[in-house]
């Protein structure tokens, strides 16, 4: 052993940090990214230029992207948590002012060639701030009212403007994502458990006050809510989304109908197919296995995540690793809550597999950030 640690002493420092990467998370990263290669080839037909050679081309720049940020060191990434946070809240400003408009929302950015969402940027800037947040405060003030109150602020402010666009999934990540990192660090859990009370409370006031004089919500609103509830309720209309994923969902059975034998997608009862009811295209043509084995991949990601981050000695680069694998973690837990029914439909992409540049390159960055926080943690 002692001969193997001299051996690898010697090599160059740039090599050094390769061998230091975590491997099996970048092999896990790119079986999922396999997964998604494979069901937009399916849900294309048989077509492999419409949405699977697009998709490998940029995952191949992000992959490669991720490598080279895990090479910067810590002291960068803490030193530009504020620049990249006040800059993707002006880019989300720029959404509301001059943004392209897409499916009923105003979310995208167009620059030249480049179309992006400043949300998607948003929730790793968010991540990097308060992991930087965090390492600089005291751990004594970690729970103090004032000090709570400001990552509180930094969190909902963001929020602010993705609500506005609307963008409802987006939202609910970068309060979950958030909430990650402030629960990392230590601050008392009384402050999530009010938190919980409220929106029990707020919860219940809103259901309360249907058909009263001080109803809080449009009566169109508690129409979606029964929806959600019950899909049945307006199978052709608001349910549904919902209906045709749990039909597409329930007929995989086990083992699924078979690669491209999918009735729901071949015949294009599904929404958005290739993005946001992507996970239920695998279900039917590959059932329960399918299904099981996407889910265990992203355990173990986490699971390399949360490890990474226990075994992390930098406080800065633990937060920020719990921050990115937490944030993975609402993203396939929001969409698979989404298309079993379990959650609202908010048009939430499932990471590495549904079809889309942006989210996919901001995901890889995320990551690369907390390959950087493995290769230079303390050793």
């Amino acid at each position: 052993m002692a001969y193997l640690d001299y051996q690898v002493a010697q090599i160059p420092t740039g090599w050094r940090k390769i061998l230091h990467l975590n491997w099996p998370l970048v092999f896990l990263i790119f079986a999922v990214a396999c997964y998604g290669f494979v069901m937009l080839y399916s849900v294309a037909g048989g077509d492999f230029e419409t949405w699977a050679e697009p998709q490998i081309y940029r995952f191949i720049v992000g992959m490669i992207l991720m490598i080279g940020l895990a090479f910067v060191p810590m002291w960068f990434w803490r030193g530009v948590s504020v620049f990249a946070y006040v800059l993707c809240l002006v880019l989300l400003a720029a959404v509301e002012l001059f943004g392209d408009i897409g499916m009923g929302a105003q979310r995208w950015i167009d620059i030249g060639p480049i179309q992006f969402q400043p949300s998607e940027l948003m929730k790793i800037a968010l991540v990097l701030l308060l992991a930087a947040y965090y390492d600089w405060l005291d751990a004594r003030k970690v729970s103090h009212p004032f000090w709570v109150l400001i990552p509180v602020l930094l969190i909902l402010t963001p929020t602010g403007f993705v609500m506005m666009q609307p963008d409802l999934g987006t939202s609910l990540m970068l309060i979950t994502g958030g909430g990650i990192v402030m629960f990392a660090a230590g601050v008392s859990l009384w402050y999530f458990a009010g938190v919980l009370l409220l929106i029990a409370a707020l919860v219940t006031a809103v259901m309360e006050s249907r058909d009263t004089e001080w109803q809080l919500l449009k009566d169109y609103q508690y129409r979606r809510i029964d929806t959600f509830l019950d899909p049945s309720v307006d199978p052709l209309g608001d349910g549904y989304n919902i209906t045709q994923a749990q039909i597409a969902l329930g007929s995989g059975g086990w083992s699924g109908r078979g690669f491209m034998q999918g009735t729901q997608s071949r015949l294009n009862f599904l929404p958005e197919k290739h993005t946001d009811f992507i996970f239920t295209v695998l279900a039917e043509e590959f059932g329960f296995v399918g299904a099981i084995s996407l889910l265990v991949l992203y355990s173990l990601i986490i699971g390399f995540c949360l490890f990474s981050a226990i075994t992390n000695r930098d406080r800065f680069g633990s937060l920020l690793t719990i921050g990115v694998g937490g944030t993975f973690f609402v993203y396939f837990a929001i969409n698979m809550g989404m298309v079993t029914g379990m959650l609202p439909v908010v048009g939430s992409p499932l990471p590495l597999v549904s079809y889309g540049g942006t989210a996919m390159m901001i995901l890889l960055m995320g990551f690369g950030m907390m390959q950087a926080a493995h290769v230079h943690r303390p050793r």
